[in-house]
């Protein structure tokens, strides 16, 4: 008899649906296969109802972010042979509303994706469409900002951050991390842009320092650490401002 795997989805239709419910499927089991590929089986061959988001599979696009067991995971970079023969649950990420089964509502993070303004900001605004020269950067300025580039919007650090699920208000790790990166670009003169923002009520202050964002994060930015420094940056803004008499 052919090995199997059991599999347990959260299941949510909101036209037919008053709560969550969980559905079991057995599936085969193969060595090699990931989480999505779990997924794909089970609406190819079991249940077409099935409703997840998924897209590279390459664990570059961040669209397949879910709760394996428990902790937020890319779907496609996570394999069954972690769990077996245990057995699997899976649920839509945590602290965001849920559209259908395992597919979530991102509107509030690309809402504060815009405001952090992840893009280069010249003061002089008619650079920014200049394509006549270059902006020459050495290898140790683009460290500065380096690992931060590597964010791809997954939102698994907003599942795993304990004070933006009591405080969906948070601006969150990866926005802070993209606000960091852009501040850190020698390129870049928009820090006094973002600054309201990050630094606002609901900004880097927010942060309890748990650092669960950095532990989830599967491309290893460190948000936590953005987050900090982002903090001593903006204290130091502050007290340079407060001798100037600018406080």
């Amino acid at each position: 008899m052919a090995e199997e795997i059991k599999i347990t989805v959260t299941r949510y239709n909101p036209d037919t649906d008053k709560e969550l419910r969980q559905q079991t499927y057995s599936i085969p089991y193969h060595n090699d296969w990931g989480i999505l590929d779990a997924l794909n089986y089970i609406k190819a061959e079991l249940d077409g109802s099935l409703t997840y988001r998924w897209s590279c599979r390459m664990a570059v696009c961040g669209s397949c972010g879910m709760m394996v067991n428990g902790t937020p995971r890319l779907a496609c970079s996570t394999y069954l042979n972690e769990f077996y023969p245990g057995e699997i649950t899976l649920e839509p990420l945590a602290n965001f509303p849920i559209i259908r089964d395992l597919v979530v509502e991102l509107t509030d993070f690309m809402e504060k994706l815009k405001e952090v303004k992840p893009w280069i900001i010249r003061k002089n605004k008619s650079d920014e469409d200049d394509t006549s020269s270059e902006y020459i950067q050495t290898t140790k300025q683009m460290d500065n900002y380096y690992q931060q580039t590597l964010c791809i919007n997954c939102t698994l650090c907003y599942a795993a951050c304990p004070v933006y699920g009591l405080h969906p208000d948070f601006v969150g790790p990866a926005v802070i991390a993209l606000g960091y990166r852009y501040n850190n670009d020698s390129r870049d003169q928009g820090k006094d842009e973002r600054r309201k923002f990050l630094a606002s009520e609901d900004g880097v202050w927010k942060c309890t320092v748990v650092g669960d964002c950095t532990e989830v994060c599967p491309k290893h930015v460190d948000p936590s650490a953005s987050i900090q420094r982002t903090k001593v940056d903006n204290a130091t803004n502050w007290f340079f401002s407060f001798l100037k008499g600018n406080k």
